[in-house]
């Protein structure tokens, strides 16, 4: 028996890099997906992809995480298609990495604030209805960035660490409605860490020295199975919890 037999997942970003990994692993559980991005071409190759890998159902949908009003509709087409809502995974961010605080302009916090912590609020406050129907969960993604203050990540560790604080205030305000909240900080090999890794190898080979286990996570394998487990039954008395999949790198107390 498959742990997510026919329920419904909402995954933000994932036509690609972390979010399509989850949508893997999700869908190989028997969860049907709902995968929203900015791509309308990306969301299509990802939906003709894992229907024939897994024999789900995919709608994909092309919204702006900073659109109030296409969420909203996301929502409406996704109960509309399925009837339910399961697990909600907001994982779209964009934001200017590698520019110093001192650089930032108005513009690049309001890009990270929005397309991150604004559309998170907006999807969470929109699904919530239906989470509760279904008692259901909500898995955000945060960041190391905010954890441990990297350099050039000002406004991409705010609107992280915002999106920490509200998940902790929707995980006591939700409890009781038996809905689960939780937090994830991965380090995952994407599609442009991979360029990264051939543009600079001497700094890539750094950087793997600081991870105790040496390597980056695989999406689907080491970050997808974190979150259906957070996803199921299995984790059903855990809530509020920020996890980091980091391979053992920034340690917390």
């Amino acid at each position: 028996m498959k742990k997510l037999e026919n329920n419904v997942t909402i995954i933000t970003g994932g036509g690609k890099g972390i979010g399509y990994g989850l949508a893997q692993a999700f869908a190989a559980e028997g969860s049907n997906i709902v995968i929203t991005g900015r791509t309308e071409s990306r969301l299509l190759e990802a939906k003709e992809r894992l229907e024939s890998e897994f024999g789900i159902k995919v709608l994909p949908i092309v919204a702006d995480g900073a659109d109030e009003e296409a969420i909203r509709r996301v929502v409406a087409r996704t109960v509309e298609t399925f009837g339910k809502i399961n697990t909600l995974i907001n994982n779209a961010q964009v934001s200017r990495s590698g520019l110093p605080l001192v650089d930032h302009t108005r513009e690049d916090f309001d890009m990270a604030i929005y397309s991150g912590l604004y559309a998170a609020f907006f999807y969470m406050r929109e699904c919530f209805p239906y989470l509760k129907e279904s008692k259901g969960s909500v898995i955000n993604f945060a960041s190391g960035a905010g954890l441990f203050g990297k350099l050039g990540q000002a406004s991409y560790a705010a609107a992280k660490e915002g999106i920490r604080g509200m998940s902790r205030v929707a995980a006591a305000e939700w409890g009781p409605d038996g809905v689960r909240v939780n937090v994830v900080c991965p380090l995952a090999m994407t599609e442009s860490l991979q360029e990264w890794k051939e543009n600079y190898p001497e700094l890539f080979e750094k950087t793997i020295q600081g991870i105790p286990l040496g390597r980056f996570a695989d999406p689907r394998n080491d970050i997808g199975r974190v979150c259906v487990f957070l996803a199921s039954d299995d984790a059903s008395y855990v809530t509020g919890e920020t996890i980091t999949l980091q391979g053992g790198s920034g340690l917390r107390p």
